[in-house]
C-alpha cells in the first residue's frame, strides 16, 4: 500500500517562497541584463502587482478586524480594573523594551564604529523625507478621535483602539441591553477572520512577489561601503529579538524561549516579507491563539496596541544610525546626548504607523534632537528596505512576547496549547 504524501502546510509555502523569492531577484538583479522584459514586465510589472496586491488585501484586513477585535476582547474582559492593568502593563512594557533597544543599538554602535573610515562618496544617495517634531501634547491629543469615522477611513490605529477600547467598555457595562450589537461584533469579528485565511491562502504567491522585487532592486552593490553599519543594526536587532525578548520570556513566563521562537517563526518569515507590522496583526492573532495558546480577548488588544507604539526595530537602526552618521561626519555625542536620543527613539515610536520604510521618517526627528545633519538620513536610505523587513520581524516578535507575558499573568494562557507537540503546526493548511 503506497503511502499517502504529506502536503506542505501554508507556512513551509511561505518559507520556501521567501527564499526562492530572495534568490529570483538577486539573478535578475545580477545576472540578467536590463531589459524591457526584466524591468517593466517582470520586476515593475507582475512582482509589483501580486505583491503590492497582496499586501493591500491583507491591509484591507487591519482596520475592521482591529476595531472588531478589540471591542469584542474589551467586552469579554468585562471589567473595567482586569482591562486597565492589562493595558498598564502592556504600554509600560512596550516603553521600557523600546527604551532598551535603543540602549543596546547604541552600545553595538560604539563599539564597532560604523562611521569611522568611511568614503562617504562611494554611497548612493537619496531624497530624505522630514518629519515634523510633534510636542507631547499633541502626541496625547491625538490619541483622542474628534471623528471615529475618520479614523476608522485614514486607518489611525491608535484613534481607532481608544474608540474601540470604548465601545468594548460599554458593551461589558449595559450587557444584556446591547446583545444585539455585542453578537453582530463578534459575528463581523468571525467573518473578518475567515477572510484572514482566504487570503492567506495566496500568500506565499505574494511573499515570493514581494522579496524578489526588493532584492531584484537593491542587489548587493550598495551593501559594500555600508557593511559596518548593516552588521551593527543585524547585531543589535539580534540581541533584542534573542537576548532581550527571550530573557522577558523566560522570567515572566517560565515558558521554553526555543519552543517559543520555532512556533512563532513562521510569522516572523512573513513580517519579514511584508515588511509591514500592521499586515502581520491578523496573523500574529492566530498564531498566538492556536499554537502558542494565548487567549484572543488579550491578543486582540495587545497585538494591534504594539503594531502601533511598539517600534524596538526601528528605534535599533535609530540608534546606530545615530553612531553612524555622527561618526560620518566628526561629530562628537556627549552621554547627555544619548539620553536625549533614548528618550525621543522612544517617544517617537509612539504612534508610529506600522508600514514600510517610516522609520526612516521618524530618524529626521531623532538627529534633529541632538543637532545631527537630516543629510545624513540619505547615507542610509539605499539599503535600508533589507534593514526594514529585518526590524519589522523584531518589531512583531517584541509585540507576541508582551502579549503571551500579559496573557500568563492574567491566566488567560493555555500552557497545553503551548506545550502540544501535535498541535496544528501549520496554520490555514
Amino acid at each position: 500500500m503506497q503511502k499517502k504524501q504529506k502536503k506542505l502546510g501554508l507556512t513551509t509555502k511561505i518559507f520556501i517562497a521567501l527564499i526562492v523569492g530572495s534568490l529570483c531577484g538577486v539573478i535578475l538583479h545580477s545576472y540578467i541584463p536590463a531589459s524591457d522584459i526584466r524591468d517593466k514586465f517582470l520586476i515593475e510589472g507582475l512582482f509589483y502587482i501580486v505583491g503590492n496586491g497582496f499586501l493591500r488585501l491583507m491591509q484591507m484586513l487591519v482596520v475592521p478586524l482591529v476595531f472588531c477585535s478589540i471591542a469584542c476582547g474589551a467586552a469579554s474582559i468585562g471589567d473595567t480594573k482586569t482591562l486597565g492593568k492589562v493595558g498598564i502593563k502592556t504600554i509600560v512594557f512596550y516603553l521600557v523594551t523600546t527604551a532598551i533597544a535603543i540602549t543596546v543599538a547604541l552600545s553595538v554602535g560604539k563599539v564597532l564604529n560604523p562611521g569611522i573610515g568611511l568614503d562617504m562618496s562611494s554611497i548612493q544617495k537619496a531624497e530624505p523625507t522630514i518629519a515634523e517634531a510633534t510636542t507631547l501634547t499633541e502626541t496625547l491629543l491625538n490619541l483622542i478621535p474628534t471623528n471615529p469615522l475618520n479614523a476608522l477611513a485614514e486607518g489611525n490605529m491608535l484613534q481607532i483602539i481608544i474608540f474601540s477600547l470604548i465601545v468594548g467598555v460599554i458593551l461589558a457595562k449595559l450587557g444584556k441591553k446591547v446583545e444585539v450589537v455585542h453578537k453582530f461584533l463578534s459575528q463581523f469579528n468571525d467573518i473578518m477572520m475567515e477572510m484572514t485565511m482566504m487570503v492567506m491562502r495566496v500568500a506565499p504567491y505574494g511573499v515570493f512577489c514581494l522579496t524578489a522585487r526588493t532584492f531584484a532592486n537593491i542587489g548587493f552593490d550598495a551593501f559594500i561601503p555600508m557593511l559596518k553599519y548593516m552588521l551593527g543594526v543585524f547585531i543589535a536587532l539580534g540581541v533584542q529579538c534573542f537576548v532581550v525578548y527571550m530573557l522577558l520570556l523566560k522570567v515572566f513566563t517560565g515558558l521554553n524561549p526555543i519552543k517559543f521562537i520555532k512556533k512563532f517563526a513562521p510569522v516572523m518569515g512573513f513580517a519579514f516579507s511584508t515588511s509591514s507590522s500592521n499586515s502581520t496583526i491578523p496573523l500574529s492573532i492566530e498564531t498566538l491563539n492556536e499554537k502558542i495558546g494565548v487567549s484572543k480577548r488579550i491578543s486582540s488588544f495587545t497585538i494591534p496596541l504594539g503594531a502601533t507604539i511598539n517600534m524596538d526595530g526601528t528605534a535599533i537602526m535609530q540608534g546606530v544610525a545615530v553612531i553612524f552618521v555622527a561618526q560620518a561626519f566628526g561629530i562628537n555625542l556627549d552621554f547627555m546626548d544619548y539620553i536625549t536620543v533614548i528618550a525621543t527613539a522612544t517617544m517617537a515610536s509612539i504612534g508610529t504607523a506600522g508600514v514600510p520604510g517610516v522609520g526612516l521618517i521618524t530618524l529626521s526627528m531623532v538627529f534633529a534632537s541632538v543637532g545631527l545633519p537630516v543629510e545624513g538620513i540619505a547615507l542610509i536610505m539605499g539599503i535600508d528596505r533589507i534593514l526594514d523587513m529585518t526590524r519589522t520581524a523584531v518589531n512583531i516578535t517584541g509585540d507576541a512576547v508582551c502579549t503571551t507575558i500579559v496573557a500568563y499573568q492574567n491566566n488567560d494562557f493555555n500552557t497545553d496549547v503551548f506545550n502540544d507537540k501535535e498541535c496544528k503546526d501549520e496554520l490555514f493548511a
